[in-house]
């Protein structure tokens, strides 16, 4: 199920689908974090922003080892990660905007940990012993990345006139993005159906109130939620920052496809 015009119908290949589409978003979201290492405001957070990246690309390299057993063709984590093309990507269209200034970092690893945070309690019930055991470890995790970006929220808010002007500025900037967490697709409806999914519309209230009663105490203004919020990420459609950085990423090892790593 790589390519825009296959559609899942088993069980086997909505669940390959599914946990390609989680992979995707953190070996983008972790891609983007690395490139601080070095860059980071103070030696304590640049060692941080590290760890959650480690973290992330970590969580995608599980998840696409069982999607590639899953799928049984012969392909492994690597294959997956590496020797697919931008439109092959599943990822949400704000993990693959470049990673801004800090306060822009921040915002966005605010967001979308909330969003992984409530979707993992839910994964972690899954009726799939493999699936839900990893959502269960990866969730532990989870709550250290959401802890630290709230309190790095926390402090840009209400910190100096500049630090509240540029994180507001970025939750102003990545709102359009945050609707296509929620979209349900086929692929999400189908999850459900067979019992490893989570329903993203029944996650969107919570998610809501626990990021504005953040930003809220931070002394920021939630943004409106009546804009133009992109989509398109999880058909294939990404903005063109996706490509730039997968040619990044993957050019070492489709350079050398059959070397062997020591």
């Amino acid at each position: 199920m790589s390519t825009l015009d296959q559609k899942p119908t088993t069980r086997d290949e909505v669940l390959f689908e599914y946990l390609v589409r989680l992979a995707d978003d953190r070996l983008i979201l972790g891609q983007r974090l690395s490139e601080w290492c070095g860059h980071g405001p103070e030696l304590e957070e640049d060692l941080a922003l590290a760890n959650i990246a480690l973290d992330m690309i970590g969580h995608a390299g599980a998840l696409y080892t069982y999607a590639a057993e899953i799928e049984g063709q012969g392909r492994d984590e690597d294959d997956l990660a590496y020797f697919r093309d931008d439109i092959d990507f599943k990822n949400l269209q704000m993990l693959e905007q470049p990673i801004g200034d800090f306060g822009y970092t921040i915002a966005r690893q605010f967001l979308f940990s909330v969003y992984s945070y409530l979707l993992y309690s839910e994964l972690k019930k899954a009726e799939d012993e493999q699936f839900s055991g990893m959502a269960d470890k990866h969730l532990k995790e989870i709550r250290y990345h959401l802890r630290h970006s709230r309190e790095w929220v926390l402090r840009l808010g209400d910190g100096t006139e500049e630090s509240h002007r540029r994180i507001q500025d970025a939750f102003d900037d990545l709102w359009m993005y945050t609707g296509e967490m929620f979209d349900m697709d086929e692929v999400d409806r189908m999850a459900v159906e067979h019992g490893f999914g989570a329903d993203l519309k029944q996650l969107r209230e919570e998610w809501k109130k626990n990021v504005s009663e953040v930003i809220e105490e931070a002394t920021l203004k939630v943004p409106r939620d009546d804009q133009y919020m992109a989509s398109g990420g999880r058909t294939g459609f990404h903005t063109e920052h996706l490509g730039h950085m997968l040619a990044q990423m993957q050019f070492l090892r489709r350079s050398y496809p059959d070397a062997e790593w020591t």
